[in-house]
């Protein structure tokens, strides 16, 4: 079966459609019924005007001894001629002779009934005619003799009139139709617009907010709204049991490998075996490197949650960058590695979810320190460029090496050179995620000069 509208079209278009669809059916049948009773009507006026001239005239006719007297009346004619400039025909016929007017004027196919006028249609000389009849009794010689009477006019002005009464019945179905169009537009827009008002509602909402609707809504749209409400608390328990999922992962698997970890820290001071001592060290990288890609794991799940779940509120840039750069001071001090922040004096504010800024800016900073070489300098520079804050980590390390940023941000993936240094490669997936949740952008590359600079565009508040 045919499919007239597509299900992904417009219901007001569809709606609008039908509607006129419906309003031009009834215009034509406005139409029709209006030409109809008006070419009856017209016609009726016609056969009534044309009857009584007949019958006008048949009566008028007198019999005597000396035969049939005719005295066609003059206002006969002239009720005929008062509708338009028609011809008229006539013919008298007394038993089956003509004695006046046109002798091949057509007799009617039926019986005629008395001076009851009757009706009937056909050609005559080159025109429809319509015909009036009728007969009566007339002595003659002092015998009774049928007398028929018959008129004819032409169809001319009748036909005048009924083109007239059609135009004004079209001129009525177009105006009904121009009518029920804008009526038509009127009522898809009323007919959907608690279905826009409830859009623009959840529309209105913020990422957090899931409550179930509570809204007056017409009784057809009761139907979407439990299936919405549903949605939305199957759709909060899921984010509930993943929150709290995360949570519990995070500690769940941080808390065994720490314990490992220490376990082989003592060990290894307790034995003088080098060998052992070996395995030891081996067991403490791999359990570092497990403790590190199952934190990194856990942080972009955080981020990806938190995209969807964002808690927005104005965050100032350069105090949340120093205090990560801060918190690496200690570990950047262990090798070696100089901190230095230049941010202006004036306020750079963002209106973001702090978690996810902060997320992004440890993991740029954490990357810079762990790549550089012993005795170099990590700078990060603030600033800002049109409508964004620009946030640059600049480092004098092993720089990306054969790869580029397409390749470096991809889930589990590290550059060729870092291959002894621990890593799990989503750290800088991880920002890219974070800047595409904001709407900033993320790039890196290699610095003049050697190392990495990785730059970080975020939209001022």
């Amino acid at each position: 079966m045919m499919t007239v509208f597509s299900p992904a079209g417009s219901i007001r278009r569809r709606l609008v459609v039908i509607l006129l669809v419906v309003a031009a059916v009834l215009a034509g049948l406005l139409f029709v019924s209006v030409r109809t009773v008006a070419n009856t009507a017209v016609e009726t006026t016609q056969d009534a005007i044309l009857g009584a001239a007949t019958v006008a005239i048949a009566e008028e006719l007198r019999g005597g001894e000396d035969g049939l007297t005719i005295d066609i009346p003059y206002a006969a004619f002239s009720m005929l001629g008062a509708t338009g400039q028609d011809r008229v025909f006539y013919r008298i016929l007394v038993g089956a002779e003509t004695v006046t007017g046109y002798a091949d004027l057509p007799l009617p196919d039926a019986p005629l009934s008395g001076l009851k006028p009757t009706f009937f249609s056909q050609q005559y000389d080159g025109d429809v005619v319509r015909t009036g009849a009728v007969s009566r009794s007339v002595l003659v010689d002092g015998r009774s003799q049928i007398v028929t009477v018959l008129v004819a006019q032409t169809r001319t002005a009748q036909d005048a009139i009924s083109r007239q009464m059609a135009n004004q019945a079209a001129t009525l179905g177009l105006g009904f139709f121009a009518f029920a169009a804008i009526l038509s537009i009127f009522t898809a827009r009323s007919v959907l617009t608690p279905l826009n008002r409830l859009a623009e509602a959840m529309g209105r909402r913020g990422p957090q907010d899931l409550r179930p609707v509570d809204r007056a809504v017409p009784t057809e749209l009761a139907p979407l709204m439990q299936a919405l409400n549903g949605f939305i608390a199957r759709l909060r328990g899921a984010l509930t049991r993943t929150e709290t999922f995360i949570t519990e992962a995070a500690h769940h698997v941080r808390t065994p490998l720490a314990t490992v970890r220490v376990q082989a820290e003592i060990a290894m001071r307790q034995t003088d075996d080098d060998a052992l001592r070996a395995t030891l060290r081996n067991i403490i990288r791999a359990v570092d490197d497990s403790a590190r890609s199952a934190g990194q794991l856990l942080d972009h799940a955080t981020v990806v949650y938190r995209a969807d779940q964002r808690a927005d509120e104005l965050v100032a840039l350069g105090p949340l960058v120093l205090d990560v750069v801060d918190s690496f001071s200690p570990t950047a001090d262990m090798r070696d590695i100089a901190l230095r922040v230049d941010a202006p004096d004036e306020v750079i504010a963002l209106q973001f979810d702090r978690l996810l800024i902060e997320s992004a800016l440890r993991n740029l900073i954490d990357n810079a320190v762990k790549y550089s070489y012993a005795d170099s300098i990590v700078d990060v520079q603030l600033s800002t460029d049109g409508t964004f804050a620009k946030l640059q980590v600049l480092d004098r390390g092993r720089g990306i090496g054969d790869g580029n940023s397409v390749q470096l941000v991809a889930r589990f993936k590290r550059g060729e050179n870092v291959g002894d240094v621990v890593g799990s490669g989503l750290g800088l997936t991880i920002v890219r995620d974070v800047t595409r949740a904001i709407g900033g952008s993320f790039d890196i590359k290699e610095r003049q000069g050697g190392g990495t600079c990785a730059i970080l565009l975020l939209p001022l508040a």
